[in-house]
């Protein structure tokens, strides 16, 4: 991959809050990118790994007669791909409909993968409670998935909650969303990222020393340039 993301950079990246870096992908005009409608199954985690893709598709007879079967079939291919540093990313055709559960997702628990993350619905999450990696989905749901739908394709481009994920983008949870931050921009991100921490640091001194609208200073304004600067050469940025 042209722009693979390394392990040292997503640790960087799994540092930030989530609305940090949709802030550093809006400074660059890059469009959002908040995976809609994947909420964290349990609150506390943070999530962060390269994106592993998975397509599914809506239920037809011919589909789920040529889907590989066994080991060979689409989810448990794209598992395999999974390790500590990677998510994987499910597209679902539905909020409500099941990507998978227990005995499915137990092989992600054995590979120790980074998270999981749909715009779909996951069942059994007592079980996934217990295995120890990070749950972002819709909701939960007891429906079976194969009646809806099938697992189609792997590592491809997908969308997934309305956002494009591309195999290998740095995907970052919390307890505000998912984030796909696109592998082209990670060094950037960072980048943008250290110097508004720096900025905003300096407006919230300033608002806690005199009290006043925010909007004097944000967003980033001449005002603003010129604060950070006074801070600056006072040695308080």
């Amino acid at each position: 991959m042209e722009h693979a993301v390394s392990d040292a950079t997503l640790v960087k990246l799994g540092e930030l809050p989530t609305q940090t870096l949709i802030d550093g992908l809006w400074v660059d005009n890059w469009p959002q990118s908040m995976i809609h409608g994947a909420r964290p199954i349990f609150p506390g985690q943070k999530m962060v790994g390269r994106a592993v893709t998975l397509r599914f598709v809506p239920h037809r007879p011919d589909i789920l007669k040529d889907k590989p079967r066994a080991e060979e079939s689409p989810e448990y291919v794209a598992f395999e791909f999974c390790g500590p540093n990677e998510v994987l990313v499910a597209s679902s055709v539905g909020p409500w409909e099941s990507v998978g559960g227990d005995i499915k997702f137990y092989r992600l628990a054995q590979l120790k993968a980074g998270g999981l993350v749909t715009d779909g619905s996951v069942r059994d999450t007592a079980e996934l409670k217990n295995y120890g990696f990070p749950v972002f989905a819709y909701s939960s749901t007891a429906k079976q998935g194969p009646a809806v739908m099938q697992p189609w394709g792997v590592n491809e481009v997908i969308s997934c909650g309305g956002v494009v994920v591309r195999p290998g983008d740095a995907i970052v949870g919390d307890d505000d969303g998912v984030v796909v931050v696109p592998s082209a921009m990670c060094d950037r991100v960072l980048q943008i990222a250290a110097e508004r921490e720096k900025i905003e640091r300096v407006i919230k001194l300033e608002l806690r020393k005199n009290p006043g609208s925010p909007g004097k200073y944000y967003p980033f304004n001449e005002n603003t340039k010129q604060l950070f600067e006074d801070y600056k050469s006072r040695g308080e940025a």
